[in-house]
This record gives structure tokens, C-alpha cells and sequence, in this order.
């Protein structure tokens, strides 16, 4: 009773992927915006409208400050979102858009950010490498 057959696997794929992300830390290749069709202009302003600055310090944005979610200065050189995530503008979208569907149970709440809106915060979040 109480044994579970599929824990040795579960220790190895999570043994497993906490050896792939320490290899890769310290590295910071920039993801970059390359053929990303997000208005990094407009993504400003979208920041200061959906308060993203409440939880998240933001340079570039007045009044974000926040310290609740990490600091988003060089977001753009991290190799992932959220610590699991692989950095691409494509896969910030889809996280500004939707955090709790790209990895469950996650701190970042979903605020009803559409996928131009997102789109174009991602855009803006690449300038601030």
C-alpha cells in the first residue's frame, strides 16, 4: 500500500528536466522578435491599460513597480517564461494571453488579455533587452 510503480519515472523525467535547465542557465540567448508582427508601441500602452505594472516592475512604463511577479527588465534574453516555458515571442503571447493554460496552476492570473493585445505586449517586452 502506498507505493506508486510510476514514481521512479516521475524522479527521472524530473531529475531529467532539472539537468536540462541547469545546463542552460547563465546562458542568454536573446529569443528575439524576428518575423514577429507585434506593435511594440501599441504594447506599451496596452501594459499601462491592463496594469500589468501592479505586479510586475516594467521599465519604460510609468508607475510599474509592482514586486509581486518578477522584475521584466531583459525579459526578452531569458531562456524561459515562467521557469518551464521556452522564451519565443510566439510563446510569451500565448502566456500574456493565457498563463494558466500554458502552464496550470501557475502564480500570473488570466486577465482576459486578447491575442493582438498579447501579441503586441510581447513586442513591446523585446525592446526592454
Amino acid at each position: 500500500m502506498g507505493h506508486n510503480p510510476a514514481s521512479p519515472v516521475i524522479r527521472v523525467v524530473i531529475a531529467s528536466l532539472m539537468a536540462s535547465g541547469l545546463g542552460a542557465c547563465g546562458q542568454s540567448k536573446a529569443a528575439g522578435p524576428d518575423n514577429f508582427d507585434g506593435d511594440a508601441h501599441r504594447g506599451a500602452k496596452l501594459i499601462a491599460h491592463y496594469q500589468c505594472g501592479s505586479c510586475h516592475e516594467i521599465p519604460g512604463i510609468a508607475g510599474a513597480d509592482g514586486n509581486v511577479g518578477p522584475p521584466l527588465r531583459r525579459v526578452g534574453t531569458r531562456t524561459y517564461i515562467a521557469g518551464f516555458i521556452q522564451n519565443s515571442p510566439d510563446n510569451m503571447a500565448y502566456w500574456i494571453e493565457d498563463p494558466q493554460r500554458m502552464l496550470p496552476g501557475n502564480a500570473m492570473p488570466g486577465m482576459g488579455i486578447p491575442q493582438n493585445d498579447a501579441r503586441d505586449i510581447a513586442a513591446f517586452l523585446y525592446t526592454l533587452n
